[in-house]
């Protein structure tokens, strides 16, 4: 059986996550893989919870952090831990990565929160950084309708990207310049796959 491969897909809003994650589950089981994709916050009692606060008005920040650890270790427990020893690939469309980007820009210490969550969040074998200045990720969220929420803020998304581009010298992550063209993203999203599947 073929070793399970989980992967982490970030950046801020805008920087096109989803599109790219798709977009990597088709090349992973074009090759034969079976594939599980999910996202953060989950769909989960926990997920929901954040997902509607989102537009409701934020939870306070010690409750917002714990709805995280919340979710992801339900995440981690019935999902991603059971479809990595499966030998399936994971595909996460947000992770503890995120938390720590938004979460550290309400004041949280990145360096804790990574702490908190890997004592029982396995660490992906690649971590995908998609990076984008947050003037074009503004103009793309207008773009797809949304409206700016208070996750998307000018200032918040700054200190958001400051911090996943801290994580730019950890050997198992890769920035890709999401400023490119779609097709040139994914192509350089599947070389660094290929690297890490080969490895």
């Amino acid at each position: 059986m073929s070793e399970g491969i989980c992967i982490a897909v970030e950046g801020i809003d805008g920087a096109g996550k989803t599109t790219q994650a798709n977009l990597l589950r088709e090349w992973f089981e074009t090759r034969g893989r079976e594939v599980i994709i999910s996202h953060e916050p989950t769909n989960g009692p926990w997920g929901k919870k954040l997902r509607e606060s989102a537009s409701t008005g934020r939870l306070s920040p010690d409750d917002e952090l714990q709805y995280f650890l919340n979710d992801r270790r339900q995440h981690v427990d019935e999902l991603i831990t059971p479809a990595l020893a499966a030998g399936k690939v994971v595909i996460l469309d947000r992770y503890y990565f995120s938390t720590m980007a938004y979460q550290g820009a309400r004041g949280f210490d990145p360096a804790e929160i990574r702490r908190r969550n890997e004592e029982f969040a396995p660490p992906p074998h690649l971590l995908l950084i998609l990076d984008l200045d947050v003037d074009t990720a503004h103009q793309r969220i207008g773009i797809r309708g949304d409206t700016t929420n208070e996750f998307e803020k000018r200032e918040s998304l700054q200190r958001c990207r400051d911090i996943f581009l801290t994580l730019r010298d950890e050997p198992f992550t890769r920035v890709i310049d999401s400023n490119a063209p779609i097709d040139e993203v994914s192509s350089r999203i599947q070389a660094a796959a290929e690297e890490t599947v080969g490895s």
